[in-house]
């Protein structure tokens, strides 16, 4: 295929409203629409009334289309990115907890530092680089006192673990090597640990997701979760989408709550906030017709 320059340019935000009502978006407000595509913008909103066209290679809207539905799902999504991040906040957490008492049990404070202990010495060096490199940016103070006080280049991990970015810290057990060690951290959470390196991973996507403000609502995942055979506590069925939609994710969240924080509130709060948008088509995000009899959700 040749590729050809790009050949838009920059219109008005009046313009905007303008060409969108020549493909046949109905506006019920047009002032606040302007406000919105002047605070939003027309490219983020886009991926919204994206399912409303009916030709989507000439940007035309199906019959009765309106501005008003895409901005509900936008509004929906931002809600469902906000109530996703602060439960991935406390699986961070606990992660970060056991990986760093579980390791240090069994060798030493120091452990991250032992690249015997690591399936690939090169991603091992470049781990402790980004390591070195995030310790030695932090204005946390508890880093400052340490540096002051010590001459140890790294503090034990139960302090440079504080540091570490969750990214980091998926790359660093992803590299283990195999073994009891790394097992027993997984089997934590329920998991084997070839299935918990690659939700740490997707926890990783999804958090940087939804710090970015992108599009979750209707989106094909770019990485692919492993599916648990025997889960230690309920789980889904397989859903006919894979493991690569929300629905996974928001189940895969869901099981590691019931194990860090069995009290947790998340399904009920996932369930408010489906009843306060009754039109967002949940399909899109790979939901399965009557989801909400499987245990998990219980």
């Amino acid at each position: 295929m040749t590729k050809i320059p790009y050949p838009k340019n920059l219109i008005s935000f009046a313009d905007q409203i303008t060409l969108l009502k020549q493909r046949g978006l109905c506006f019920g407000d047009e002032s606040k629409a302007l406000h919105l595509l002047q605070n939003i913008s027309y490219y983020r909103l886009s991926g919204y009334w994206y399912p409303l066209l009916a030709n989507k290679q000439n940007h035309i809207f199906k019959s009765g289309s309106t501005f008003e539905t895409a901005y509900n799902i936008y509004k929906f999504d931002n809600e469902l990115r906000k109530l996703i991040i602060a439960e991935l906040e406390k699986i961070e957490i606990a992660v970060r907890t056991q990986i760093t008492y579980i390791l240090s049990s069994q060798y030493n404070g120091y452990w991250f530092t032992d690249a015997s202990l690591f399936n690939n010495p090169v991603r091992h060096a470049h781990m402790v680089a980004k390591i070195d490199e995030e310790y030695q940016r932090s204005d946390e103070e508890f880093v400052t006192a340490f540096k002051t006080k010590y001459s140890d280049h790294f503090p034990p991990s139960w302090i440079t673990m504080e540091i570490t970015s969750f990214g980091t810290l998926s790359i660093l057990y992803n590299n283990l090597k195999p073994g009891r060690v790394k097992r027993n951290i997984a089997t934590y959470f329920g998991l084997p640990d070839t299935v918990f390196a690659s939700w740490l991973h997707s926890i990783v996507y999804i958090r940087n997701i939804c710090a970015h403000h992108c599009r979750l609502w209707n989106r094909t995942l770019s990485i692919r979760p492993l599916m648990p055979r025997s889960p230690h506590k309920p789980f889904i069925s397989l859903p006919a989408g894979g493991t690569q939609q929300v629905y996974f994710i928001l189940s895969m969240i869901t099981y590691l709550l019931n194990i860090i924080n069995p009290n947790h509130s998340f399904v009920v709060r996932l369930k408010d906030l489906l009843a306060t948008y009754p039109s967002i088509d949940i399909r899109a995000m790979g939901f399965p017709a009557n989801w909400e009899n499987e245990d998990i959700w219980k």
